[in-house]
């Protein structure tokens, strides 16, 4: 019979800040339509958004626990373990896929840049033409100002990335980094049913299953 223990995972330290979950079993904190196997799979949507949400509420360089209050006892005895691998491994991989969207966000800001500036050096010299060929009109002095401005709109898109598109992405990342890194805790039920880890799927497999009934 599987041993009944009150909680099981990583000691939480005393200064860091806590996000707390409530489910009723540990497969809904991931997405079951993921294919993949247990250590790979996504979080659920729900769970990725509140544990992300919460973290962003606090401190930015403050460390983090997580601590499951799960309802129903202790499984296994290394199923705290195994959420904790799945946990990581989802941040550390969304800290990785947000570097990338960074990086190619300076691509496209160093790209935009390049023809924003070719665009307006094209159309300050295009309303110098105008105005020496119109010298003396009034209406030549609007066309240049006109070829100006709209250069220096051409501008926009590159100067936004650079002053303010970047740092929301490169803080994201951070973040991940931080939840990938976290502690992590298993709160249990004691008065649920004693048998009710053996339905929490995907954190039991039917050979674990035999293995626990094999130590009774």
């Amino acid at each position: 019979m599987v041993a009944e223990i009150a909680s099981a995972g990583d000691a939480i330290p005393s200064k860091c800040k806590v996000i707390e979950v409530h489910v009723g079993e540990l497969k809904q904190l991931f997405n079951a339509m993921d294919p993949s196997p247990f250590r790979d799979r996504d979080l659920d949507p729900k769970a990725e958004e509140f544990i992300t949400g919460w973290s962003k509420d606090l401190p930015p360089k403050a460390r983090l626990a997580l601590v499951v209050y799960l309802d129903r006892p202790a499984g296994l005895p290394n199923e705290a373990a195994v959420l904790r691998e799945a946990v990581h491994e989802f941040f550390r991989q969304r800290a990785l896929v947000t570097r990338r969207r960074l990086r190619q966000l300076f691509r496209v800001g160093r790209t935009s840049l390049i023809i924003g500036v070719g665009f307006l050096a094209m159309l300050i010299v295009t309303g110098d033409f105008v105005a020496i060929r119109m010298k003396g009109s009034s209406f030549a002095e609007i066309l240049r100002e006109s070829f100006l401005i709209g250069g220096w709109v051409a501008m926009w898109r590159p100067l936004e990335i650079f002053l303010y598109d970047w740092w929301p992405i490169r803080n994201e990342a951070k973040n991940f980094d931080r939840l990938a890194a976290m502690s992590i805790r298993i709160q249990y039920k004691s008065d649920a049913p004693a048998e009710a880890w053996r339905w929490d799927w995907p954190a039991v497999s039917q050979k674990m299953i035999v293995e626990a009934d094999k130590g009774k």
